[in-house]
């Protein structure tokens, strides 16, 4: 095992494998400042029919305390629609009606559409990273995740995941660091 290891998983260094990431993720990850000078970033491959949250951390023996969750969000005010992002902790639910909706300024918050949220990201259903969303979504993070020194969050593929230093998808663009957003 190495240090980028969590549960069964033996990640491999993230930089010189974004062929296991998806497209957008790749690319966000390839202009992060600062990014080629740490080895804290890793990828692991998984059996893509255990991505879904519950069965990879069963099957892989990783903790749901250390398991993220990226959700996409429509968001609807005075005719407009706009999309954002919600990572929290496996161990949570977002609190989308609450402090998401007034945060994002929404009248109408949902869970967007499956369709609609891999067209707009270019990422697979099940595998949705906040890691390469457009720079313009804002991209509501709960502050338990910030906290672990390491996280374990989708790569943009479902055959992959990505474990990361919490404290760095802070520095995403358009990152909104809120407490208590995963109840």
């Amino acid at each position: 095992m190495n240090n980028l290891s969590l549960g069964s998983l033996d990640a491999l260094p993230l930089l010189e494998h974004l062929d296991l990431v998806a497209a957008p993720t790749a690319a966000a990850i390839s202009n992060w400042p600062g990014i080629a000078a740490t080895d804290a970033f890793g990828v692991a491959a998984i059996d893509p029919d255990l991505a879904d949250t519950a069965a990879f951390c069963e099957h892989y023996g990783v903790g749901l305390d250390v398991s993220a969750n990226c959700v996409i969000l429509e968001c609807k005010r005075e005719g407009k629609r706009w999309l954002a992002a919600c990572v929290i902790l496996a161990t949570t639910r977002a609190d989308v009606n609450g402090l998401a909706r007034r945060k994002l300024g929404a009248s109408k918050i949902s869970f967007a559409p499956m369709d609609k949220a891999v067209e707009q990201t270019g990422m697979e259903y099940g595998g949705i990273t906040p890691i390469g969303l457009p720079a313009d979504w804002p991209i509501l993070i709960d502050s338990a995740v910030i906290a672990h020194p390491r996280i374990i969050i989708g790569s943009g593929l479902r055959r992959s995941k990505l474990i990361v230093p919490g404290k760095a998808l802070a520095e995403l663009p358009s990152a909104l660091i809120l407490e208590n957003l995963g109840r």
